[in-house]
């Protein structure tokens, strides 16, 4: 943009000419004398002309004028101004108190007019259409892009209001509405940038990347067994409240410090002892405050001081020995029911731990006698805190598998026949837990090598399974009509996200064709433009004759056909979708509400997942997966983290379906499931469920 101002010309108490300069010539801190043609004090104050308003010089020993830039957003601002009076304090050639230059600025005040309301705006007339709009902007909130001005003509953003004749008092309409975007209050917390933020405070924003383990050697088995269990919410916020255990006499650590004050600098295992439910509750604090690869060792060791079988040394004699991931996870999963106690009267129902509550399942046993019918059966209630999917010849998918661990035959003692005898043990789930671990198992001993071998298969599984056909006949009549009618709610919400894209679809195609209507090319054939003017007249006539019909059809029936509108079409689907919600509510038990930590649905969605590549337990590679949670707010995106141990990086939900098995490569060993819950509810009126 060119910037010009006025200079003197003549002599400085008598100004008769104004001449144009560029705006850069006027910019210096300091003007020293001997300019082309002048020198001197009379020299400084023509030069001083340059300057705009709020400027003013000082003469200093008749050589030079210092200059105070007292105004400089104005003087950036400022297009061009007409100086109007030059005020000499004296004669004299020497002075020394400031010299002022004044400039009257064109500005009016007129009327804008917007929605019912009048503003009172100054208006620069010097000033363009776009520096009008962000006036108007920040006094109605209507974007500039979405504004309409009219003063006598549309003013546009390179209009010059000095053309449009605009006087004191005169109205201009504004069109266009506020953006409902715009946050008009301040904002609560003051805003850091990522420079200044701490890398726990990095950590810890959302869609961060989340920490990776490093391995320290055949340890990849217990860093994808512990990035699984971490995905589980329920887990870390109780581990947030658990005391480490007082180490017993004799520790060198808790003569020191006790174990509060090792907490707090996130080593509580230390004053624990063998504590490895204070190990895993430090290890997930120091993996939330940072984005790197972190060391497990605090936990490793507490681990390999528990139980000494994962302190194996490797055959090598290098380094601890290669475990397996399905080992450690009962291990650690035991260690947290024994430690993460519930005190009775908290609301917990029955549940004597956190496990227990959460991922603890009831088993109806029955037991019958193959050899002998008439034995009578017996029944008994069993808890799990897994399911198991066995693996042969016959399975193909998990459900197969699941099918085959709950139906197992098994040998022992008849006391109605006096020996030996075959039985079969069908097991029912009569509680499902609300997290749900499924064990693929692909490891068995071989005697021959001495090692546990893998089953190479190729097992399926899906990122949702139904699980009621495994449940007893009471709990499957209490999760059915639950299950089927979430089902209704989806259908329903698909089909109005598919009408959704097809009235997008449409009505792009309907702009798209109106645009293009009546428009032929130049390189069209004669013939092809003689068909195009028939169809066109053909259809004008048609629609005449419909109008006409439609005309007499009205005057016959004596009634109209009324057309719904977009919106009223997709209220009516949104109060259909409302009212199925309400009716999956309805449809709950009342045995079932009482129970908000066990699966209401029957239905379980893939959560996360521990991976093996290899041919042996002892050996080969462990990775984790577990599916990216959504910001408070927003839907899920879909992706996956895969936690290759000090190595995280996001996937495609695709690259799950790979990991089924079918050779040496990852196949999936441990799959973690959620319980798909109950729909929640948002009504104006406040109701919620």
């Amino acid at each position: 943009m060119s910037k010009t101002l006025r200079r003197w010309s003549g002599s400085p108490t008598s100004p008769t000419i104004f001449q144009k300069a560029p705006l850069s010539t006027m910019i210096n801190t300091e003007v020293n004398g001997s300019f082309a043609g002048n020198s001197g004090a009379t020299e400084a104050r023509d030069n001083a002309a340059w300057l705009p308003p709020h400027l003013s010089f000082r003469h200093v020993n008749n050589l030079s004028v210092s200059i105070e830039l007292l105004s400089i957003a104005h003087l950036i601002a400022t297009h061009s101004t007409t100086l109007s009076t030059y005020t000499d304090c004296s004669p004299s050639t020497t002075c020394s108190r400031p010299h002022t230059i004044t400039a009257k600025m064109p500005e009016i005040t007129v009327k804008v007019k917007h929605m019912g309301k009048v503003y009172d705006v100054e208006v620069d007339t010097d000033s363009t259409g776009e520096e009008l709009k962000m006036q108007l902007y920040s006094l109605t909130n209507v974007e500039p892009q979405n504004q309409k001005v009219l003063a006598k003509k549309m003013v546009k953003d390179d209009t010059s209001l000095s053309s449009l004749g605009l006087k004191s008092g005169a109205t201009i309409t504004l069109m266009g509405a506020p953006s409902a975007d715009i946050i008009m209050d301040l904002p609560k917390e003051r805003m850091k940038f990522s420079e200044d933020m701490t890398e726990a405070e990095l950590a810890q924003q959302d869609g961060a990347t989340p920490a990776g383990l490093q391995n320290t050697g055949n340890t990849c088995y217990a860093n994808a067994t512990l990035q699984t269990l971490r995905c589980i919410p329920e887990l870390q916020e109780e581990l947030l409240g658990y005391k480490p255990q007082i180490a017993q006499s004799g520790s060198s650590s808790s003569s020191l410090f006790s174990a509060d004050q090792l907490a707090q600098h996130g080593i509580g295992g230390l004053g624990g002892g063998n504590d490895l439910t204070a190990a895993l509750k430090d290890l997930y604090k120091q993996m939330g405050d940072t984005q790197q690869g972190f060391p497990p060792i605090m936990f490793l060791t507490t681990l390999r001081q528990k139980f000494p079988q994962f302190a194996e040394r490797a055959k090598s004699g290098h380094g601890f020995a290669q475990q397996d991931a399905e080992e450690v996870w009962t291990q650690v999963v035991q260690t947290l029911h024994d430690s993460l106690k519930l005190p009775p009267g908290d609301g917990s129902g029955n549940f004597r731990s956190w496990v227990e509550k959460y991922m603890g399942g009831q088993y109806e046993v029955t037991t019958t006698c193959d050899d002998a019918p008439e034995e009578e059966s017996t029944t008994a209630a069993e808890t799990f805190h897994d399911l198991k999917c066995n693996i042969n010849s016959e399975v193909n998918h998990l459900a197969d598998g699941m099918r085959i661990a709950l139906n197992e035959k098994l040998e022992k003692r008849s006391p109605t026949l006096d020996r030996e005898a075959t039985y079969t043990r069908t097991s029912r789930i009569s509680r499902l837990p609300k997290h749900m671990p499924v064990h693929m198992i692909r490891f068995f001993w071989r005697r021959d090598t001495q090692k546990k071998a893998k089953i190479l298969r190729k097992v399926t599984f899906q990122h949702e399974i139904d699980v009621t056909e495994f449940c007893t006949d009471e709990l499957r009549k209490k999760l059915i009509p639950v299950r089927d009618r979430i089902r209704e709610v989806r259908k329903e919400e698909e089909d109005v996200e598919r009408s959704k894209k097809r009235q997008k679809r449409m009505k792009a195609e309907a702009e798209v064709e109106a645009v293009n209507e009546g428009k032929v090319r130049a390189d069209e054939p004669m013939q092809k433009l003689k068909e195009k003017a028939e169809r066109e007249k053909a259809k004008d006539g048609s629609s005449a004759g419909d109008a006409k019909k439609e005309k007499e059809d009205t005057e016959m029936g004596g009634t109209e056909e009324k057309h719904k509108t977009d919106d009223e079409i997709e209220k009516e689907r949104a109060e259909k979708v409302l009212s199925l919600k309400k009716n999956v509510l309805e449809a709950v038990h009342e045995d079932m509400k009482k129970d908000s930590s066990a699966n209401q649905t029957g239905l379980y969605e893939l959560r996360a997942l521990v991976t093996h590549q290899g041919s042996s337990a002892d050996s080969g590679h462990y990775t984790a997966y577990v599916k990216k949670s959504a910001t408070p707010g927003k839907p899920e995106d879909g992706k996956w983290w895969w936690f290759n141990d000090e190595k995280v990086q996001e996937v495609e939900a695709e690259k799950i379906e790979t990991l089924a098995g079918g050779g040496e490569t990852h196949s999936a060993l441990i799959l973690l499931y959620r319980a798909v819950e109950l729909p929640k509810i948002e009504e104006a009126n406040g109701f919620k469920a």
